[in-house]
C-alpha cells in the first residue's frame, strides 16, 4: 500500500511517500480503506517536533479518518460488515481500566492519538480497534466524515462537559475560523449560548457569523478585553473557549465575567503565558483544561450532525498526492474550517 511517512522532524518535505505491506488486522481490529484524511494542526506540531513526544520511526500522521471496512480481525463478530462506510474515532484507550469503564476512556493513562503517540492514516489502509469505527451516516459525505472527530470531539468535551455550558449564557471562542472553533462556534449555540466568535481577519468572522456567532471581535484591530466587555455591557463572558496559549491567556481572564470558566485545550501561540493569579481568586474565575473528549460522545456528535444541527466545515479539498501542499496551506492559517486530503 501507498503511504506517506515521516522519519525525522522537520518542514513538509520530510514527508516521503513510500511501499508499505497492507496490514491484517489483529485480533479485535478492523483493517479500514481509507478514502478521506483532514489535516490538523496537530500534524504539524508533530512533523516539527514536540519536546515530550518520542516518535518509532517510521511514523504516520493522521488523526481524522474515514473510508469503508475493508477486513475483520478474529473475534469481532458481525459489529459491522465488510465495505460498511466508517468513521475512526482517533482515540486509543486499554478499556479494562476504571476511567476506560465509566465512559471516560480519554482520561485513561495509556490513552493516545493516531497520528501522534502512534501511526495514523496517512496510508492507504489501517488496522484499529474495532470499539474505535463508528458507521457513518448515508447523509455524509466521506470528505464531511473525516472533517469532524478530532475537533468536534474536542469542543464538544470543552463545553458540554468541562464548561457545561447553559442557555443565555454568553461564550466568546477565541479563534473561531480553526477546525475546533468552527466546531465550538456550533456547539455553543446548539446549548444556547450566546457566541462571540474571534479571529483575526474580517473574512473569517464573516464565515463565523453564517455559522451562528451573534457577534465578532478581530483581535488584530480591536482589544479582546476591551471588545469583549462592550458587548456584554461590561460584565464579560461566562464562558471563554480557549486554545491560543500565551497570547490571548491573560487577556482571556480580563475579559471573562465574575464567576466565569475559562476552558482550554491547546497552547497554539506558546505554554507559558504570564498571568496575575490575584484576577483568577478576587474574581473566582474556573480555568479547566480538556483533552479530545469519550468515545461515547462520538455518537452524541454524529447525531446532531446526521440531524443537521451541526455541520463539518470544509474549506478545500486536495489528493493525497498533494500532502506537502496541504501542509504548508495549514501552516498559512488562512483556512476556514477543515482542509480533507481524498485517496483514490
Amino acid at each position: 500500500m501507498r503511504v506517506v511517512a515521516l522519519r525525522k522532524h522537520g518542514g513538509p518535505e520530510v514527508l516521503v511517500d513510500e511501499d508499505w505491506p497492507t496490514p491484517e488486522p489483529g485480533p479485535g481490529q478492523i483493517l479500514v480503506k481509507v478514502q478521506a484524511i483532514a489535516l490538523n494542526h496537530l500534524d504539524l506540531w508533530v512533523r516539527r517536533g514536540l519536546p515530550s513526544l518520542k516518535l518509532a520511526y517510521p511514523h504516520l500522521l493522521g488523526s481524522d479518518i474515514a473510508g469503508e471496512v475493508a477486513a475483520l480481525g478474529a473475534g469481532v463478530g458481525d459489529i459491522v460488515p465488510v465495505g460498511q462506510p466508517i468513521i475512526v474515532n482517533p482515540g486509543l484507550s486499554c478499556g479494562r481500566c476504571r476511567d476506560c469503564l465509566s465512559g471516560r476512556d480519554n482520561l485513561c493513562r495509556s490513552y493516545a492519538l493516531l497520528g501522534e503517540h502512534v501511526s495514523g492514516g496517512y496510508a492507504e489502509y489501517l488496522a484499529v480497534p474495532a470499539a474505535n469505527v463508528v458507521p457513518r451516516p448515508a447523509s455524509l459525505s466521506v470528505v464531511e466524515a473525516a472533517a469532524f472527530p478530532l475537533t468536534f470531539l474536542t469542543a464538544w468535551q470543552m463545553l458540554a462537559e468541562r464548561a457545561r455550558v447553559q442557555p443565555g449564557e454568553t461564550v466568546v471562542v477565541l479563534g473561531a475560523g480553526s477546525g475546533v472553533g468552527v466546531a465550538a462556534v456550533q456547539i455553543a449555540r446548539l446549548f444556547g449560548a450566546r457566541v462571540i466568535a474571534t479571529a483575526t481577519s474580517d473574512d473569517k468572522l464573516e464565515r463565523a457569523r453564517a455559522l451562528g456567532a451573534d457577534d465578532v471581535l478581530n483581535t488584530e484591530s480591536e482589544d479582546l478585553v476591551e471588545g469583549v466587555r462592550q458587548r456584554t455591557g461590561t460584565r464579560g463572558a461566562d464562558v471563554i473557549f480557549e486554545h491560543i496559549g500565551k497570547a490571548l491567556f491573560a487577556k482571556a481572564i480580563l475579559a471573562c465575567a465574575r464567576g466565569g470558566r475559562i476552558v482550554t485545550c491547546g497552547a497554539t501561540t506558546g505554554f507559558d503565558p504570564a498571568i496575575d493569579l490575584r484576577h483568577i481568586f478576587v474574581r473566582q474565575i474556573s480555568i479547566l483544561g480538556s483533552t479530545m473528549g469519550s468515545k461515547g460522545s462520538m455518537y452524541d456528535i454524529i447525531s446532531h450532525i446526521a440531524a443537521g444541527r451541526l455541520k463539518p466545515v470544509v474549506d478545500r479539498v486536495l489528493p493525497f498526492s498533494q500532502v506537502r501542499a496541504a501542509h504548508e496551506l495549514l501552516e498559512d492559517r488562512r483556512l476556514f474550517g477543515k482542509l480533507v486530503l481524498t485517496l483514490d
